[in-house]
């Protein structure tokens, strides 16, 4: 299965591969990653405007860790390839957990999603060390939730700062 290209109609069939492709958004020819970090967003303006923010979104941040765990175990599986870059839900999760922590302002979102996508991307130690040894479902997870971890860090800093 190395060769196969999922379609937006192969994840129509499968409802936990379009969770796991972010809605389609993992479809990208190019970096899917970070097209699949942009459905967070919208869904934590809507979930903030409706009143769930700061720890209660990272609440449900933290439910939607858990339940990735399963969603892109099952993905992966589905795909039979380890990890597949189109596999974004991890990325809409911790982007989620982000910006429960940063201000409801457009300059703290752009910069909340710029300094994630880059910890993401490079993935500096200690991100690299659990990407190359968790595996599964949890290692997906992972690696991305230490990510937003390291962004929080780097926006509360600049944050002191300002």
């Amino acid at each position: 299965m190395a060769d196969f290209k999922p379609t937006f109609s192969w994840l129509l069939q499968r409802p936990v591969c379009f969770l796991g492709f972010g809605f389609g958004t993992g479809l990208a020819p190019v970096a899917p990653g970070t097209f699949g970090t942009l459905p967070a967003l919208p869904m934590a303006f809507v979930l903030i405007l409706l009143g769930i923010e700061g720890w209660w979104l990272a609440g449900l941040s933290a439910l939607l860790f858990v339940a990735g765990i399963k969603i892109c175990g099952d993905t992966e599986r589905a795909l039979g390839r380890q990890d597949y870059g189109g596999i974004v839900w991890d990325e809409m999760v911790a982007m989620m957990l982000v910006l429960a922590f940063v201000p409801f302002y457009w300059g703290w979102w752009l910069a909340a999603f710029a300094v994630f996508r880059f910890f993401d991307a490079v993935k500096p130690w200690p991100i690299k060390w659990f990407d190359a040894r968790v595996h599964g479902g949890l290692g997906i997870m992972l690696d991305d939730v230490i990510a937003a971890l390291f962004s929080l860090l780097v926006l509360h800093v600049a944050a002191w700062w300002l």
